[in-house]
């Protein structure tokens, strides 16, 4: 997998066919990942890289806006007075703008795409709480059923707050802890007793069934996917 450069757009050779060429050699890529259910890295990182375009374009036009202009007509008819720029553009710069242009929609386009399979995933992933639920629901275990296999992988989850821009938000550290195939399991109760039994410093964790309908990339996918929505969830059923 290659990867798109932070500061892709204006590193080495700033020429818009040659950046093109960049860009759709990353979002050949991407779609082809994308076409095998392979949501993550690449979905966070087309949000980063057009969150990173959108606002490069927009600082751009707002120091362009308070260049120095000098009168250049006044139409008193109309009441309008034109004004022309004291300093232009130079080539530099209306490369970037080209390479902005094509960039943006590009990757809103492959954005959009990676939007539509998550849906889809979410509308086919179920999240059931085993058990007696404690009070405190920012750390416990969840149970990953990946369609019709019969292993079902464990992990302990720890949910923590971090601020940034002055807001906060939620993120989900997970760590693997074993698995269980289907022949060996009563139930997802039974589960979290043996859990209970190996780390006794959790009398009665929160425990969550994560069931996906779909079969999915288990890296790529369906764990990155199990722990947005179980953040989601347990902060839904916080409020």
């Amino acid at each position: 997998m290659k990867s798109l450069n932070t500061n892709w757009i204006t590193e080495g050779w700033v020429d818009y066919e040659y950046k093109k060429y960049i860009l759709l050699a990353y979002l050949k890529q991407v779609s082809e990942s994308f076409n095998s259910q392979k949501l993550y890295p690449f979905l966070s990182d087309l949000i980063y890289h057009y969150q990173n375009l959108v606002d490069f374009s927009e600082k751009k036009q707002l120091t362009a806006n308070h260049f120095t202009k000098h009168l250049k007509k006044v139409d008193l008819e109309k009441f309008k007075m034109e004004y022309e720029k004291a300093i232009e553009e130079d080539d530099f710069m209306e490369e970037i703008d080209a390479i902005l242009k094509f960039s943006i929609p590009k990757i809103k386009a492959a954005l959009a795409d990676g939007k539509t399979i998550y849906d889809f995933i979410e509308d086919n992933l179920n999240i059931e709480p085993i058990g007696i639920m404690p009070l405190i629901t920012d750390f416990g275990y969840m149970i990953l059923k990946n369609g019709n296999k019969t292993e079902h992988k464990v992990y302990e989850y720890e949910i923590t707050i971090f601020e940034k821009y002055s807001e906060q938000y939620r993120s989900l550290k997970t760590k693997y802890i074993t698995s269980y195939t289907k022949k060996l399991i009563h139930s997802y109760e039974s589960i979290k007793i043996n859990l209970i039994k190996q780390d006794k410093t959790m009398p009665n964790p929160a425990t969550y069934l994560i069931h996906s309908k779909l079969q999915l990339p288990l890296r790529e996918t369906f764990l990155p996917v199990a722990k947005r929505e179980l953040v989601r969830y347990i902060a839904h059923n916080k409020d």
